[in-house]
């Protein structure tokens, strides 16, 4: 598959090379009562019916082409202008991930504000992402509108080293509890992670530090009635040592495909259709006998991955209706070429969904929904276990003018434990001269992970993680505009966290059961900051972006900051595209200390990193790129004890046809 992937990059290349662009492209028109229906809704202030031609750019999609084409789907389920709501959402789209450069998703993470990493070593290593503060475990995790967590991984969380960032178009985030619409595991944030599939043909090869080849193809044909999309990509690298005190290169194979599909069997209903597969295999450091000490292992790992969806959309006047049947599932194993098999894990999710949105007069818009899903896992150490969530959500929106609010109920059911209410809330209105004030309450819940119930550690009298989330904040224009400055402020109260509680000297009558430990609710937490925000075209063809957040954290429990939580973290990236077409850009990302264990007692410095990056257009749809990673060659770990990323430079083709 490597191979195929490779050489198939390779002949796009050189087929793009001599190729010459001649077509030219028309946009049909809609016919005269979509015209009339679309200026009546847009004098009430709400939003406009999507005509056929567009439906698949924003099904699954948030894309960024530019100013009011911003679309997000994490807000409310449904596409949306992120001016109409008052929560806070970055969408970050296809050209600027191809500027950035690279198959590592961290790179592009850095542009999010309120957002820090933490990998295990080189790429590929498993890596979680915190958003204000949360765990990574509290985020949940969307890939083309399907959860994709690990149902057998003890937090319930997803693995972002088994993503790369050329396989994918677009990131939606939305930053704050949003169980309302979402439902079990948003207690964080919603991000949704948009895989590619355009019109034509985009195909890259690249090669660098540390023997690294990622090879990119991307496809689709289109009709006035269809799309299909396919998209494939490969990275092997040497890497390096995960083990920081140790000197045997831990490298990664990983490859990914993903395709979509949709078909209008009228202009009121469409199919629609999409799949994901990853698989890697990673070298792992470890706690190697006789001494236990960490460091260099000759284990290894292999993922597997596939996720999908299949479903209908009704569109009509007023109302819009999509049914799906979605499913993920993740499958883990470790080895070693002297001991054996080490673990052996399964983890999986099914379920069954269905939204609505009615847009009924005077700008009021109701969205509704249900959904069901059933998850489960087992593992080569325990016989597994299975449940099921039902819930159901209610949401009112009225956009009149510059005014946009929603508000919102939803009732889950979890097998186990019983009934959960979420409520939120966000006002957005525009004060004039392009400035808009936002604010928004959410509240979130996140139930016990399969591992924390049915485990040999499991806890069955467990209840869900529960947190309440707020935010105020004012912006000037959006991302893409020539001027933009946004500040945010936000808190979050968490409470009922699960923690691992030991049996040593324990005297819980779990602990007969438990010996070695068992997970309970105990926590209690708290995060707070501000989010401030700023982009400007200095001159012509150059601009200046930036992004700083403070975060502030605390176990309330015993008054130390959360484990791997930097308090301070800031981006600056500059993009200048000279007249001759050429581009050139520089990311400088800045992350102060922080703490690598919940009491506090080991602490992570902080870490400067600067990546310098261009790219020239050598004919029509044909352009070399190159980039220095860690310029300064920054030592520096987001997790005690794994190494990261030094000094790297790379270089690559890429066609557009």
């Amino acid at each position: 598959m490597y191979k195929f992937l490779f050489s198939l990059s390779v002949s796009c290349l050189s087929i793009a090379a001599s190729a010459q662009q001649t077509q030219s492209e028309a946009q049909p028109d809609r016919d005269a009562g979509e015209e009339a229906l679309a200026e009546i809704i847009a004098g009430q202030g709400g939003p406009a019916p999507v005509p056929p031609e567009q439906r698949r750019e924003i099904e699954f999609v948030a894309r960024e082409d530019g100013g009011a084409d911003v679309i997000t789907v994490t807000a409310t389920g449904f596409s949306l202008d992120p001016d109409n709501t008052g929560q806070s959402v970055t969408v970050i789209g296809r050209d600027e991930i191809a500027a950035i450069q690279g198959a590592d998703l961290t790179r592009v993470f850095a542009r999010l504000p309120g957002v820090t990493s933490v990998r295990n070593g080189s790429i590929g290593s498993f890596t979680g992402l915190n958003v204000r503060g949360a765990a990574s475990e509290q985020l949940l995790v969307l890939i083309d509108g399907v959860r994709v967590a690990d149902q057998a991984s003890p937090g319930g969380g997803f693995d972002f080293g088994t993503l790369l960032a050329t396989n994918v178009a677009s990131l939606d985030l939305t930053r704050g509890a949003n169980s309302t619409i979402w439902g079990a595991d948003a207690l964080g944030g919603v991000l949704n992670v948009s895989t590619r599939g355009a019109a034509g043909l985009d195909a890259s090869l690249e090669y660098g530090a540390r023997d690294t080849l990622t090879s990119v193809v991307s496809g689709g044909v289109e009709g006035d009635r269809y799309f299909v999309g396919l998209s494939g990509s490969a990275l092997r690298t040497d890497g390096f040592s995960a083990a920081a005190n140790g000197t045997e290169k831990d490298g990664t194979r990983q490859f990914g495909l993903g395709g979509s599909a949709f078909f209008d069997v009228t202009d009121a209903v469409e199919l629609f259709a999409n799949a994901r597969y990853a698989e890697s295999d990673l070298d792992i450091d470890g706690f190697a006998p006789p001494s236990f000490a960490f460091g260099d292992t000759l284990d290894t790992q292999h993922t597997r991955q596939y996720s999908g969806a299949v479903g209908a959309t009704y569109y009509g006047q007023n109302l819009t209706l999509r049914g799906s049947y979605g499913l993920s599932d993740t499958e883990r194993s470790n080895d070693n070429p002297v001991t054996g098999p080490s673990f052996a894990s399964d983890g999986h999710t099914d379920s069954l969904q269905v939204r609505g949105e009615y847009r009924a007069i005077g700008g009021l818009t109701l969205a509704f929904g249900g959904e069901q899903y059933w998850s489960s896992y087992a593992t080569d150490s325990d016989a597994g276990a299975d449940v099921s969530i039902t819930g159901g959500y209610l949401q009112a929106g009225w956009v009149l003018g510059g005014l946009a609010a929603h508000a919102g109920a939803r009732l889950d059911d979890h097998e186990l434990f019983g009934s959960e209410v979420s409520f939120g809330g966000d006002i957005s209105y525009a004060l004039g001269g392009g400035w808009r004030v936002r604010g928004s309450v959410g509240e979130g819940f996140k139930a016990p992970t399969l591992f924390q119930l049915f485990s040999d550690f499991g806890n069955e009298d467990l209840q869900p993680e529960r947190s309440t989330s707020y935010d105020l904040g004012i912006a000037l224009g959006d991302r893409n505009a020539p001027l933009y400055v946004a500040v945010t402020g936000f808190r979050r109260d968490s409470e009922d966290l699960i923690g691992f509680a030991s049996c040593f000297q324990n005297p819980a009558p779990i602990c007969a059961s438990r010996p070695f430990g068992y997970y309970e609710n105990t926590d209690r937490a708290r995060a707070q900051g501000i989010e401030v925000e700023g982009s400007a075209i200095v001159t012509e063809g150059l601009r200046i972006s930036g992004l700083y957040s403070l975060i502030d954290t605390e176990d309330r429990a015993s008054g130390n900051e959360l484990a791997r939580r930097p308090r301070h973290a800031a981006t600056i990236f500059a993009d200048y595209t000279a007249p001759f077409g050429a581009s050139f850009g520089a990311d400088l990302r800045l992350v102060g200390d922080s703490f690598d264990n919940a009491s506090n007692s080991v602490e992570l410095d902080g870490y400067t990193v600067f990546d310098l990056r261009a790219s020239v257009p050598v004919t029509t749809g044909v352009e070399l790129f190159g980039r220095v990673e860690n310029v300064f060659d920054e030592n520096y770990q987001t997790a005690a004890g794994y190494a990261q990323a030094g000094r790297g430079a790379f270089v690559g083709v890429r066609t557009r046809m």
